[in-house]
């Protein structure tokens, strides 16, 4: 059984929003396990027990909270363990175009870092809506679109989970399983 960890950093409760929606499309796959945990909540074996990590911060001075990059340079220094986990990223933001997704590729820069093979999403939650460097929102989500993109990222990173630890083939993304376009 594949293990998922949703862990995230939240100040106003945004990222906390959207690491629940995140974790909420992770269970839509059977045969996974998730957890769900604030930075404050977890440690390092929580990092080490999972197959699969959704990242979640929001976004400070148009990158990475200080306390999610803390929770890495602290707590982790396990570099060899982690290699060829896979990974995500979402974060939240004051407004749209206040730096989301370059919050994301910083967290997907961490994840790297210690080997995560990271993915982004193709597929579209809404119209003209993409999570393509990871979920980003500017301040809670609301729409309909945003609490899928979340949820698409979670049941995403799921699938991986089941495709590549679990050896079901058939929740390939590829496998046609997947509509592309909700508004079809």
């Amino acid at each position: 059984m594949g293990k998922i960890l949703v862990l995230y950093y939240s100040k106003s409760g945004n990222t906390k929003k959207m690491a629940h929606l995140v974790a909420d499309g992770a269970v839509e796959i059977s045969g996974i396990e998730v957890r769900l945990k604030a930075i404050n909540e977890a440690d390092r074996e929580d990092v080490l027990w999972c197959d699969g990590l959704a990242l979640g911060s929001p976004t400070h001075l148009g990158t990475v909270a200080y306390e999610m990059k803390k929770f890495w340079e602290d707590k982790i220094t396990d570099w060899q363990k982690l290699d060829g986990k896979i990974g995500c990223a979402f974060s939240s933001q004051g407004g749209w175009g206040g730096g989301g997704e370059l919050t994301c590729l910083s967290l997907l820069t961490i994840l790297m870092n210690f080997g995560f093979l990271v993915f982004g999403v193709t597929d579209y939650a809404g119209y003209q809506f993409t999570a393509h460097y990871g979920t980003t929102q500017a301040g809670e989500p609301r729409e309909e679109k945003q609490k899928e993109a979340c949820r698409r990222l979670g049941k995403r990173l799921a699938e991986w989970i089941a495709v590549c630890v679990d050896g079901r083939k058939e929740l390939h993304p590829l496998c046609g399983n997947y509509k592309r376009n909700p508004w079809d």
